[in-house]
């Protein structure tokens, strides 16, 4: 019997080239994608300050509503989610929010009565907690 050469079977896998290829497209694609999302946490950690922010005022303007003056500097923002025990205590208190929120920071939002730019301000310092700054570091309020 006589036998047939059949032709040597390659192994199956990725050559060295394919490899590189698909590397080089990989980076390609990282080195225009990349630099457009990591701006955008900071973009992001702004929006929801201003959000939380917005949410506060709204919910201090419906505390004046009720009860004709806004919590007093003492009382702050805590108002919104119990009723103060200190005066001047409200005369038709309601829950107003559930909880406090903090800022995208972690640390509270700031409450002034009377507010340097409105009647009542709310404000983060924003990244670096500090006053002032630029850029992510920059104060996010109530009067932007």
């Amino acid at each position: 019997m006589k036998r047939i050469a059949t032709p040597a079977r390659r192994p199956r896998g990725f050559t060295l080239i394919e490899l590189i290829v698909v590397l080089f497209i990989m980076a390609v694609l990282a080195a225009l994608i990349v630099p457009n999302i990591i701006g955008r946490t900071d973009d992001a950690r702004e929006t929801a300050a201003r959000t939380d922010i917005a949410t506060l005022m709204q919910a201090l303007k419906l505390y004046r509503l009720d009860n004709g003056v806004y919590p007093s500097q003492a009382q702050g923002l805590q108002a919104l989610v119990t009723k103060p025990a200190t005066p001047p205590e409200p005369r038709n208190w309601k829950p107003y929010i559930e909880k406090l929120p903090t800022d995208p920071w972690g640390r509270p939002y700031n409450y002034l009565n009377p507010g340097v730019k409105g009647p009542v301000d709310v404000f983060s310092y924003g990244a670096d907690g500090q006053p002032g700054g630029e850029g992510a570091n920059a104060d996010i309020g109530s009067w932007q």
